[in-house]
Order: structure tokens, then sequence, then C-alpha cells
């Protein structure tokens, strides 16, 4: 965990690694046509990596941009134990990003209602009704979540071995209910630079302490499964994501996809 200090500096946005994981965001952001003129951009952020780096990165973005938009952090006080919100909300606020928490006590519910397993099923699908209602309502048009490329590649391959469909997250979604669209705007963006520019640039993080101590989790056997891979083939990643944009449906098993029957 990166050390919180009371007083936090800015950032380097022209890190190099800054500089990387940026321009691959507006690639992203650019092929998927994510943000549109106007539009209102709430960022969910945890208190992680992932997300903060991407709130900055963001607003960068936004400062350059040809079109005009906005962007919010968001974040979710679920009321575990060690959630201490001070230092991450005044870096955020040093760094001219509005910023917004919703406290909801979800952590109650979760342990009540999980026993035995991991609680990460039904805390995600709570905390996701209270962003979307949240967002809903206070008139954003955009959801972005910090999902990276190795976010995605996990993703996929749980689906594939666990249950049995080809699937992965999204770069563009909208909700069941039609109400918000969601993007991944990092989808490109490898979780190795995440990690370094993270300790270049030391700001504070929030811990998850209600399931940080899961270490057995499927996910994690998929991250190993990953990094072992790509001891052997390096380019595993950037080629497993072109993969996704590649799909061949008459190369495929699926009935649904490909009329094999009348061909």
């Amino acid at each position: 965990m990166i050390e919180q200090t009371t007083t936090q500096l800015k950032v380097n946005r022209q890190h190099p690694l800054a500089i990387k994981i940026r321009k691959q965001i507006t690639q992203a952001l650019s092929d998927y046509k994510m943000i549109a003129d106007g539009d209102k951009v709430m960022v969910c952020v945890s208190g992680g990596k992932d997300s903060s780096i991407l709130t900055i990165l963001l607003d960068e973005i936004r400062k350059r941009a040809e079109i005009e938009f906005t962007i919010e952090a968001v974040i979710l006080d679920q009321k575990q134990p060690g959630f201490e919100v001070t230092h991450f909300k005044n870096w955020m606020l040093g760094e001219d990003i509005k910023f917004n928490i919703i406290q909801k006590d979800t952590y109650s519910v979760v342990k009540e209602k999980v026993t035995t397993g991991v609680y990460c099923s039904l805390c995600s699908k709570m905390r996701r009704a209270i962003l979307y209602d949240y967002a809903f309502n206070n008139g954003f048009k955009k959801l972005a979540l910090g999902h990276h490329r190795t976010d995605l590649i996990e993703t996929t391959l749980l689906n594939m071995f666990y249950t049995g469909h080809i699937a992965t997250m999204p770069a563009k979604l909208k909700s069941d209910d039609g109400r918000n669209i969601v993007i991944r705007p990092m989808m490109y963006v490898a979780e190795d630079d995440l990690i370094n520019l993270a300790k270049d640039w030391g700001f504070p993080i929030i811990p998850c302490n209600l399931c940080g101590s899961q270490d057995g989790m499927k996910r994690q056997r998929m991250k190993k499964l990953i990094k072992d891979l790509e001891t052997e083939i390096p380019s595993l990643s950037s080629s497993f994501i072109t993969a996704l944009q590649n799909v061949n449906p008459s190369h495929t098993l699926d009935k649904k996809l490909f009329d094999f029957e009348n061909m």
C-alpha cells in the first residue's frame, strides 16, 4: 500500500508512463465513441490505483479535447473497516477534481448474507446498483470504470473456463434498465504500467479490507496464468485484445451466430 500523507503534491501528468497511458485511453475513447460533446461523466473511483489514474488522465484528456465534457469522481463509502477517505479526497480536490461521496452500509449486509465463500459477487452487485441510481439521479450521461486490459482478459478466461461461454467486459455497455451507459476507457492499458505509475506518483490509496484477504479467488488464478504465459509469449495480452476485436462467427461453434444448418 502506498503511504498516505497529509501533504500531497500534484502528480506529474507529463510522466512518460502517464503520457503512454493517456494515449491508450484516448485511442479507446475514439475507437468506441465513448464520450460525446456535452457529456457529464461520472468516474467511479474505489480509492485504488486503476480508477485513480483514470480520473487524473481523463481530466487531462478533457483539457485537451476538441469536444466539451465534464467529469466528476464518485466514491462509495460502504462502511467497511479501515475505510478512510480524507487523504484521498484531499488529493483529488488538490488535482481540481470534483469529488462526491455516497454513504451506504453495504458492508453489514454482505457480512450477514455471505457466510461462506467470497464477498465480491454480492458486494459488486450492490455497489453497481447504488452507483447506477446515483448517476441517473444526478444527470450523468456516462459512467467510467477503471478496468484495464488484464481485467478484460481475466474475465474472458473466467467465463470460458468456469461458465462455458465467451464474453468479456465490453468497452461500452448500456445497463439492463436502459438508464446508464458504462464505458471502460483503459481497455488497452497494461496493469503493470498502472502499478508502476502509481508507485511513481505516490498518491493515497484506500485498501479494500472487505475481501483483501481472499487471495484464493478464481480471478487470482487467471492472473497467474496470464503472467506465466507472458513469459513465453510477450505479446499475449495485446494479441488477446485484438482477438476479441476480430471474431469470425463462421469459425465458432455457435449456431446462434452463424447458420450452419442452411449454409
